[in-house]
């Protein structure tokens, strides 16, 4: 069992890593038409080959984790007669167990989809579950026990995120290599671009997890320290091979010479297989103990973080708690708009400012919502939540959805020629697919906005909000994308399946904002206190009762959320007047071009209509 462990834990992570990242390589790199004769069509199905293999080895791999975890951690000889009833019952009642259990299903059922997977939507959803198998091993590792949980969680699932398509990725490429042939330099081209990306998430990532786990330098004299400057070091080979294979390799690949390429991946497939025993071994040490620490306060035992002052005007300003998924995703989002805007403008092409600033200034508010004040006490006033829920679902969006980023993307990003998806071909068919056609409805766009409240808060999905980092991230998620899709229904500029008239924009609206006054005024009149167990368990000493407080909520939900709606109808109305606008000259360039044939053959009908009523 102590060998076992960390064999089959990197065996695992080896496999997972494969899985996800060939995925991605095949989702966004691998042609579908071959560009030259050399080069077969069999690139992708091969990829799927070799993604169901390395599924299939991930789940074993994590089915004997599983019960070799167990063993370790229960002392518990694996022929001993109460063993499958023990683990049974830690399967059942820990969230270890279940997290381990969760892993071994997800990885099953990308086995078996991959396994009969055809289609380019196949790949987009073996993705996703990839993406989501990465979620219980980073909340099982030492992220879960340390200090600043939330960001140790969110560092973890990002490194691993980076490992797996920087290492699954090159092991594809050299893997599928021969069936690549002259397309070989392009693919090449598109893992080095997603290698960059992978290499600064992995070691950005892997700071902040040393800094969390290692906050002091004595620490680095332990075994865990050893261990974790081992794994810097094979870090920074990694990165000194990427970068003689950006110089060195991808010119010789043009000339038609694939050896030197050959040779320099397969040495970094080599070290990277060490860095992944490293941290298979990290992973099965303790981190260096901090010493003694206070005991945590009832609110740093819920929250996570110690209880906040009472807020103040200059509170709301001040008190911040940065939420680092959120963080990097604004900054991403800022970051790529900027760059389109900048591809755009080098070529000659316009751009308006305004939209730039929109889209700036809803990024800038959603970090505020989701790592400032709002963050803060929303996890300890429900008013405060209120206030960050509509500020998330109904300002946010609006500004987002005014900077028209789709239309930008697909203006600025290049189409590929060879059949393979970059970002703009998963855009476009992601705006073109029968599920956006779906939610874009309008009346479902209404229900996914204001009937999700009453579905969220009156069920126990709202207590799983507050209580998991996991649920308070997808609540967050959620709304934002809720927000995002009413507003671009009734405001948006982006293409998309669904173009409906502005009256029937208008009715949509009043329609929600009626569903959403009636919720505020739900919680205004209700005597009934939402999640008492987890507001009344703050050790809170200040403010008012968890009732009164819920009361203003509903205030905030009643009154605030009216003043986005009357910005949306003007926006509306202004949409109006300027299609009527666009119309008229339309019509006036037309008569134009025609002579105002249109007018001339209206007369006509009349005239003809007027000399039958004349005959008798």
């Amino acid at each position: 069992v102590r060998w076992g462990v960390p064999l089959v834990t990197a065996v695992g992570d080896l496999a997972a890593a494969v899985t996800l990242g060939v995925l991605v390589l095949a989702a966004v790199a691998l042609p579908v038409r071959p560009p030259a004769p050399q080069a077969g069509p069999q690139a992708v199905p091969a990829a799927l080959r070799l993604v169901t293999g390395a599924a299939a080895v991930w789940t074993l791999a994590s089915a004997l984790r599983l019960v070799l975890q167990y063993a370790q951690a229960s002392g518990t000889p694996l022929a001993d007669p109460a063993f499958g009833r023990q683990l049974a019952g830690f399967v059942a009642d820990t969230d270890a167990g279940r997290g381990l259990l969760l892993t071994v299903a997800l990885a099953a059922v990308t086995t078996v989809i991959a396994a009969g997977a055809r289609s380019p939507g196949a790949l987009g959803l073996l993705v996703l579950l990839g993406l989501v198998a990465l979620v219980p091993p980073s909340l099982a590792g030492h992220a879960a026990g340390s200090g600043d949980h939330e960001t140790a969680v969110t560092s973890l699932g990002l490194h691993l995120l980076g490992v797996s398509v920087w290492v699954g990725g090159l092991a594809g490429v050299v893997l599928l290599r021969g069936r690549l042939g002259d397309a070989l330099p392009e693919v090449v081209r598109r893992y080095s671009a997603l290698a960059g990306w992978s290499f600064l998430l992995v070691g950005g990532s892997g700071l902040i997890n040393a800094a969390i786990r290692v906050p002091r330098l004595d620490g680095l004299a332990t075994r865990y320290g050893l261990l974790l400057a081992l794994k810097a070091a094979a870090f920074a080979v990694l990165g000194v091979a990427g970068a003689l294979q950006r110089r060195r390799t991808l010119p010789v690949l043009d000339a038609g010479a694939a050896g030197p390429f050959a040779r320099l991946a397969a040495g970094e497939v080599a070290v990277m297989g060490t860095t992944l025993g490293l941290a298979a071994a990290l992973g099965a040490s303790p981190p260096p103990s901090p010493g003694r620490r206070a005991l945590p306060t009832l609110a740093e035992s819920v929250t996570g973080y110690a209880l906040p002052p009472q807020p103040t005007p200059a509170r709301w300003l001040t008190e911040w708690q940065p939420d680092l998924l959120w963080v990097l995703a604004a900054a991403l989002a800022a970051g790529l708009y900027l760059a389109g805007v900048r591809r755009l403008r080098s070529r000659g092409d316009a751009w308006s400012p305004l939209r730039t600033v929109s889209w700036l200034a809803g990024v800038a508010l959603l970090v505020y919502v989701t790592s400032g004040p709002p963050a803060v006490y929303g996890r300890v006033l429900f008013s405060a939540h209120m206030v960050g829920h509509m500020t998330l679902s109904m300002v946010v969006p609006v500004l987002l959805v005014l900077g028209a980023p789709v239309t930008l993307a697909f203006r600025a990003l290049a189409r590929r020629r060879d059949g393979s998806r970059g970002p703009r071909e998963w855009l476009l068919a992601m705006v073109e697919s029968r599920y956006a056609r779906l939610l874009s409805f309008p009346p479902v766009a209404a229900f996914l906005f204001a009937g999700s409240l009453v579905f969220f808060y009156f069920s126990p999905l709202f207590g799983l909000a507050l209580r998991t980092h996991v649920g308070h991230e997808l609540m967050h998620a959620h709304f934002l994308f809720a927000g995002y899709l009413f507003a671009w229904v009734l405001i948006g500029t982006d293409p998309g399946p669904y173009r409906v008239s502005q009256p029937l924009r208008l009715i949509t609206l009043l329609v929600a904002m009626a569903f959403h006054a009636f919720f505020g005024v739900a919680l205004l009149s209700g005597s009934t206190v939402l999640q008492p167990g987890y507001f009344g368990g703050l050790g809170r000493t200040w403010g008012t009762s968890l009732l009164a407080d819920q009361r203003a909520g509903g205030g905030v939900a009643w009154g605030i959320g009216d003043v986005p709606a009357i910005v949306l109808a003007v926006i509306i109305a202004v949409q109006w007047a300027m299609s009527d606008d666009r119309e008229a000259r339309r019509r006036d360039r037309a008569a134009d071009r025609d002579g105002d044939a249109e007018l001339t053959a209206y007369n006509a009908m009349l005239a003809r209509l007027a000399e039958q009523d004349r005959r008798p």
